[in-house]
């Protein structure tokens, strides 16, 4: 019998690509893959081991684990946070007419679309994170420029149907009014 591997260990399946194993039950692996995100997969099923965490009862949080895999995939291959298209619209693509009948369509692969909305959406983080740290800006500045972030979010929002997790989608303004 196959030895069980534990939350941690680094795999390379030959479907998809090299990943971490971030939860473990008897019969499964739930698997983070830098290229394809969250899968489960039995554990029975033929990979090669990069790297082998031994199995513990110990529980750990998701938190830790998250934070444990992005500390991993940051230093394991430049990777900062995993954004998975969701699975409707991978190979997709999308078509653009133009209003003058003279003009090509153009069409764009989903994914390649997609790449560079999470771009985008990584480049704003940044900024934001820059914004707060800036030891230059007075705090109502920081304010002004956070909320217009904000906007800029929620101007995003549209794109929401393409991310697989809810939790990595953009957020806009939250209304209060009822």
């Amino acid at each position: 019998m196959k030895q069980i591997l534990g939350i941690g260990s680094r795999i390379d399946h030959t479907k998809y690509g090299k990943g971490v194993i971030t939860n473990v039950t008897s019969k499964m692996y739930w698997v983070t893959f830098i290229e394809g995100g969250l899968e489960t997969i039995p554990v029975d099923e033929e990979f090669e081991v990069i790297e082998a965490a031994e199995d513990e009862v110990d529980s750990v949080s998701f938190y830790d684990v998250e934070k444990s895999l992005r500390d991993i995939l940051k230093k394991w291959n430049g990777i900062s946070e995993i954004v998975p298209i969701a699975d409707k619209w991978k190979g997709g693509s999308m078509v653009l007419h133009p209003g003058d009948k003279n003009l090509a369509t153009k069409e764009i692969p989903i994914d390649t679309f997609f790449h560079k909305i999470v771009m985008l959406r990584d480049r704003l983080r940044v900024m934001e994170q820059k914004i707060n740290a800036s030891k230059d800006l007075a705090s109502q500045d920081k304010i002004d420029l956070q909320q217009y972030i904000t906007r800029c979010y929620g101007s995003l929002t549209t794109f929401n149907i393409l991310f697989k997790n809810n939790s990595q989608q953009f957020k806009g303004e939250v209304s209060t009014k009822k």
